[in-house]
């Protein structure tokens, strides 16, 4: 089967917070990021399947640590996963002190694309393949998530 390495798929994004992006304590707000976290997913899917995504699901969002007013914020995602017309992509925010140069991991998030056709119908996507320690991690972690997003769904219906 014809598959593309992860990397292919990469995308980073860099975002200065501004007052405006921050709540009364001066930290970003949650929504923000989620926004940041969509955008990035969406852009790295496209990649991959070269043309049109939609959302699927947020599957999870951990938020480990906050981001200030004047911090830069440094998105990276990689589709770490793909089913038929489905991406799963693990996107990573980091964030920055740019007077101190103190870097933390603020944010990880798991998201399912689907690759979709001018008529909104799901389409095939090619497999991906894994070059680095990180990404066979992820690529071998990712059908348990697959799993437990199914087993959630489930239980819904």
């Amino acid at each position: 089967m014809n598959t593309n390495p992860m990397s292919q798929s990469r995308t980073i994004q860099t975002h200065l917070i501004l007052p405006p992006d921050t709540n009364h304590h001066e930290t970003i707000f949650g929504g923000r990021v989620l926004a940041f976290i969509d955008e990035i997913a969406a852009i790295c899917s496209m990649k991959h399947a070269q043309g049109a995504v939609v959302t699927a699901s947020i599957d999870s969002v951990d938020f480990l640590s906050s981001a200030k007013v004047g911090d830069v914020l440094e998105l990276e995602a990689v589709v770490s996963s793909t089913g038929r017309s489905s991406m799963e992509v693990y996107v990573q925010v980091t964030s920055m002190n740019l007077l101190t140069g103190e870097e933390k991991l603020t944010t990880e998030s798991y998201v399912t694309m689907v690759a979709v056709d001018d008529n909104g119908k799901p389409v095939p996507v090619k497999g991906i393949h894994p070059e680095t320690e990180e990404e066979k991690r992820l690529f071998e972690t990712g059908p348990a998530r697959r799993a437990h997003r199914k087993q959630r769904l489930e239980m819904k219906y």
